[in-house]
């Protein structure tokens, strides 16, 4: 990268980065990384973790921001102060407003390892301080449609039952064509590889890797499967708020 060139002034796919967060969970993070080493807002981070069996995170302290968790693989097991207790298994998902402040823990259910995608979302200053909340939804309450190149699941949107203080998207995409995905005008995204190869506007694009899509980027995306092919789709409408991330906590 030159010495005038910004993480957000590249236009393509990058690898996402090796992230450890102790002894058997470790994860793939999309951002931020050494690759793209800054928010993109309103999302503070997105990676899929890996957890081995009977390991996970003991309870621990969140606040400013919400808590997007999908399922791929296994089960994990959900505990926090609004004595909320919940196993989420593949194809499900949580999401947990931390607003003023909640604790909570994760572990891999069933004696299995798990994995999955956990999304931060940016509370917007205004509501930094709401309540803390919890909301999750099966695999059966996800609305999933066929359309033209993949079948599309609703993680957050419309017919979903998961929604959030910030206005977005979130597509699990199997890919077996080509499908070409639309964002709202003036809002930021990006692209993750979950399984298989394929193109992404014409560049390789592979299980692991991210494709950022800042807010003044109008453009469809051109998706185009080589072998069975599956990405999340995520997009939202700018804050335009700072993104203060000190550990578990977005000031």
């Amino acid at each position: 990268m030159s010495s005038n060139e910004t993480p957000t002034d590249r236009d393509g796919p990058l690898s996402g980065g090796l992230v450890r967060h102790g002894a058997g969970v470790t994860a793939n993070r999309a951002f931020p990384t050494e690759n793209y080493p800054v928010n993109l807002d309103p999302f503070v981070l997105f990676e899929r973790f890996y957890i081995d069996p009977e390991k996970g995170f003991p309870m621990h302290p969140h606040k400013g921001f919400e808590i997007v968790t999908y399922m791929l693989e296994g089960g994990m097991d959900h505990e926090d102060t609004l004595d909320v207790s919940y196993t989420a298994r593949a194809g499900e998902a949580m999401r947990i407003t931390t607003g003023s402040g909640i604790r909570h823990s994760e572990f891999a259910a069933d004696g299995e390892a798990c994995n999955g995608l956990q999304l931060w979302v940016n509370l917007p200053d205004a509501d930094k301080d709401a309540e803390p909340d919890y909301a999750d939804a099966t695999a059966d309450e996800l609305p999933t449609e066929d359309q033209k190149g993949a079948t599309v699941t609703t993680v957050v949107g419309d017919g979903s039952p998961i929604d959030l203080h910030t206005e977005m998207e979130y597509y699990d995409s199997r890919v077996t064509d080509t499908w070409t995905w639309s964002l709202p005008n003036d809002w930021a995204g990006f692209l993750y590889g979950v399984a298989g190869e394929g193109t992404v506007d014409g560049s390789p694009f592979a299980e692991g890797d991210v494709f950022p899509i800042q807010a003044d980027r109008n453009e469809d995306i051109v998706l185009e499967a080589e072998e069975p092919f599956r990405v999340v789709a995520v997009s939202g409408r700018p804050h335009g708020d700072p993104i203060r991330q000190r550990g578990p906590f977005v000031l």
